[in-house]
């Protein structure tokens, strides 16, 4: 199982090094081997289904991992001793990707120029990574020439300021200052992401204590998920470091008082705006049983104060400033076809277009766009006013359902946007067909993960990629053998972990 999700890990590695964007000037690219993979579309397509056939491998290791710490080697479980197995393989499958480029999306290779430019004196609020080019240096496909920092920066971004918060880019900014060389910056962020993942393995036992769940499946469910390890650690985006801040931010609201919990959810919304989301259940469990609607707002607007405060103190103190609340409308310059307002507005414009309406291209796009991030702020807000107050159980729900709607309803919806749900799903005790459902997205989000934006259109790539997808999923889901893993982990034969269990396993 260990050795299985360790090759899985390998084989990710070898096979993203001929599938992703590096810059040209980087030393790999002289090995003759490499280099002959990468310049002929075979090769691509090989290294293509190497890293597929690697993912598969993670996710089989994953269900076996995830069946052993639900029912253990005779039928029984112990959850202290199925957490630590969990982090054992999260610590032995994450290692041969440490030094891996980003794969599967170019967003790492902009968190290195974005560090970079706060480095040299240039805002990334406002100007984008070709601010770091010479005037004659083109973002195309074959270049030779320009700074190696922004050679592999995807030139939909060229020109872009940056939408993140201080914390990645001031972190970024540290590590720029020591070094210039674009691997080791995007490695520095993948530092960033993995310490997202640690705070995930010792805050999700804790969670799932309280949420009525087995610490050592829920911790083994999040942590090592096929969606973790493709998306969170492969992709090295800044979800992971965020939702790892949220997670935490709840059990210290819990352990500490409302006051840390805020400040760490004011930090979380520093990488990215939704951390602040995880605001409505430290609402909730700070309160006391029955707290009435005064109460409720008047803690509101505590929280949120607290928050604000730190997310703007962050940008003063580090010295990044908080330009970026003003770019915060870039990603919404791409459509998603995971967005579903974006894919409900395109199919109404698409009829008024060819009813012959009038009405101006993309407007029921931005209308219904527009309208679900309202109908996401209503959710929030009805979860934090009329929700019971007082319980962890509650406000482990409350985070989901605040964090699952603006998922469902964001204008812009990217697979690594989904690393903010698990934590929160996986520490509730969930029904049979909720946790199979659970288990089998993971599954479908990591194996997809390389068909997303990074191929651009590589239409022989997609295809390839899944064909390969189509036979790994039913063998991975729908054998006989994988049917009865599942069945073991949705509903485990052995009886639930008793509070003191579960006591031990926070202990850890």
């Amino acid at each position: 199982m260990i050795a299985r999700g360790t090759l899985g890990s390998l084989l990710v590695l070898l096979g993203g090094l001929v599938t992703a964007t590096l810059p040209a000037s980087t030393p790999v690219l002289r090995i003759g081997a490499l280099g002959a993979l990468r310049g002929h579309e075979v090769g691509r397509m090989t290294g293509l289904v190497v890293v597929l056939v690697g993912l598969g491998l993670l996710a089989n290791a994953w269900l076996r991992l995830c069946r052993t710490v639900a029912v253990g080697d005779r039928e029984t479980s112990d959850p202290v001793e199925g957490v630590a197995l969990a982090r054992f393989a999260a610590t032995v499958w994450t290692a041969p990707l440490v030094l891996a480029p980003p794969l599967f999306s170019r967003d790492g290779w902009s968190y290195a120029a974005q560090g970079k430019l706060a480095e040299v004196g240039l805002s990334p609020y406002v100007v984008g990574p070709g601010a770091l080019a010479p005037d004659t240096f083109l973002p195309l496909p074959g270049w030779i020439t320009g700074p190696p920092i922004v050679q592999a920066v995807d030139p939909l971004w060229w020109d872009t300021a940056t939408p993140y918060g201080p914390v990645p880019v001031f972190l970024g900014a540290t590590v720029a200052h020591i070094t210039g060389n674009p691997w080791i910056l995007v490695i520095a962020h993948r530092g960033f992401a993995l310490l997202g993942l640690v705070l995930l393995a010792w805050a999700v036992p804790r969670l799932a204590a309280w949420g009525g769940a087995n610490p050592a499946v829920a911790t083994a469910l999040v942590i090592v998920s096929p969606l973790m390890m493709a998306n969170g650690v492969a992709g090295l985006h800044n979800d992971l470091l965020m939702v790892g801040l949220m997670a935490t931010a709840l059990v210290v609201a819990v352990e500490r008082g409302w006051a840390w919990g805020a400040v760490l959810a004011g930090v979380a919304a520093g990488v990215k705006v939704p951390g602040g989301l995880v605001a409505v259940g430290i609402v909730l469990v700070s309160l006391p049983v029955g707290a009435g609607l005064a109460a409720r707002l008047r803690r509101l607007g505590s929280v949120g104060a607290v928050s604000a405060g730190t997310l703007v103190g962050l940008g003063v103190v580090t010295g990044i400033g908080n330009g970026w609340l003003r770019a915060l409308t870039v990603p919404g310059e791409v459509n998603t076809p995971l967005s579903a307002t974006t894919l409900v507005g395109g199919v109404l414009d698409w009829l008024a277009l060819h009813l012959g309406v009038g009405t101006e291209p993309a407007l029921f796009r931005d209308l219904v766009r527009a309208a679900g991030l309202l109908a996401s702020l209503g959710v929030g807000a009805w979860v934090a006013l009329r929700w019971g107050t007082g319980s962890r159980r509650t406000a482990i729900a409350a985070v989901a359902t605040v964090g699952g709607a603006f998922v469902l309803l964001s204008p812009v919806v990217h697979l690594w946007y989904f690393l903010l749900l698990p934590p929160f799903l996986a520490a509730q005790r969930l029904p049979r067909h909720a946790t199979g459902a659970f288990v089998a997205v993971s599954v479908l989000l990591g194996l997809v993960a390389p068909l997303d934006s990074s191929l651009h259109g590589a239409y022989y790539a997609i295809v390839i990629g899944c064909m390969t997808v189509a036979l790994l999923l039913p063998v991975l889901l729908l054998t006989p053998p994988a049917r009865e893993r599942l069945a073991r982990i949705v509903a485990p034969l052995a009886p639930p972990a008793t509070q003191g269990e579960r006591e031990a396993a926070l202990r850890r």
